[in-house]
């Protein structure tokens, strides 16, 4: 599986007119290696070259893990003293050879603490965003991939269930999301979760990216809650809304509109439409109530290695769906002071049609 995604880097790379990519540690290189690193102090620098071995720039004590790697990996190790590393990358240079010319870079990944050494090894060589090159590979998932989604929504769902019997006045937004974090571990998850769990009651719900605070919900709240799951590597991003005892009138009606808004969305997707149809439709449900100036953001994005990642479900988007893409639909309707209402599903695009990966309940719970 690795060494075909590999070959189809490659040949992305050529149409790209594109000699290399590097790649930090990041989602990307998990996808085509295998190989979880992370970001530290000591630069670490994946080079792929179509007709080369890939190298592996990297600390002395990381080099055993390449062991784990799929196929062969050229290493080029370094020690402690930083005044060593830029030698590590003259050698990747010499390795490589001249004819590298132009190289593609992750622009939302690569540091400038690795471009410096990279600029220094490459002197004449131009730096390419390939963000295109690889959200290509990567939108489109497998069956393994969704697979591995569908486990990851599993876990979220029974985490939430879990936690709903310790929801209750007076309990506070940051108490709520601990418990939930709990039970999304207990529940088999990777430790890495997708985000931090948005928990917001009352006046905060209507804050889409709310941060949980001490604040105890009450009588009459909206309760917002936006968590997700991570199944080796793969994740979810999911949300509902909850009534804290009797809601409003005003805020159970915008509740029943997100909702129908959430089901033009999810209906909407396929294959061969824009993604930005999918955004217009949903967002037509909730203009047309009158409640348009109230969503203020987009419908979804993509989903995957990463919590954001294309295709992102915007109006203006004219990329077109295809089968195996996975994202999100999340629309909302935010009332400031008051309370807002969010509801997320992860949903991925079918030979025909579109399949929610969550089934949670959609409808206003009172708890």
């Amino acid at each position: 599986m690795f060494s075909q995604r590999l070959q189809k880097l490659y040949a992305a790379l050529q149409d790209a007119s594109l000699d290399a990519i590097v790649l930090n540690p990041s989602p990307t290189q998990r996808y085509l290696t295998g190989l979880s690193f992370h970001l530290m102090e000591r630069p670490t620098v994946l080079i792929l070259t179509p007709g080369h071995q890939p190298v592996f720039i990297l600390a002395n004590l990381e080099t055993s893990r390449l062991s784990q790697a799929p196929f062969p990996i050229q290493a080029i190790s370094y020690g402690d003293n930083p005044a060593t590393w830029p030698e590590a990358f003259s050698r990747a240079a010499a390795l490589l050879g001249k004819s590298i010319q132009k190289i593609g870079v992750e622009p939302n990944w690569l540091r400038f603490l690795e471009l410096k050494y990279l600029e220094s090894a490459f002197p004449q060589t131009q730096w390419i965003n390939a963000e295109g090159v690889v959200s290509a590979l990567r939108m489109q998932k497998d069956e393994q991939e969704i697979a591995l989604m569908r486990r990851a929504v599993e876990i979220a769902q029974k985490a939430l269930i879990a936690t709903l019997p310790v929801i209750r006045p007076g309990i506070t937004e940051n108490q709520i999301a601990a418990e939930l974090v709990n039970q999304i571990l207990r529940h088999g998850a990777d430790t890495h979760l997708p985000f931090a769990p948005i928990v917001a009651a009352g006046p905060n719900s209507a804050n889409p990216h709310a941060t949980p605070t001490d604040r105890p919900i009450q009588q009459g709240d909206l309760l917002v809650v936006d968590w997700g799951a991570t199944c080796e590597g793969y994740f979810s991003d999911l949300t509902r809304t909850f009534a804290i005892g009797k809601v409003e009138d005003e805020l159970s009606q915008i509740a029943h509109i997100v909702q129908q808004a959430n089901q033009a969305g999810r209906a909407a997707g396929r294959p061969g439409i824009p993604a930005g149809q999918v955004d217009r439709q949903t967002r037509k449900i909730i203009t047309d109530a009158g409640y348009g100036a109230y969503f203020t953001h987009r419908t979804g994005h993509g989903l995957g290695l990463e919590d954001h990642e294309p295709p992102y479900i915007f109006s203006e988007n004219d990329l077109l769906l295809t089968a195996g893409m996975t994202y999100t639909i999340e629309p909302g309707i935010y009332l400031p002071g008051r309370g807002g209402v969010r509801i997320e599903d992860d949903v991925v695009i079918t030979a025909d049609g579109c399949e929610s990966l969550s089934d949670l309940p959609r409808e206003l719970i009172q708890l």
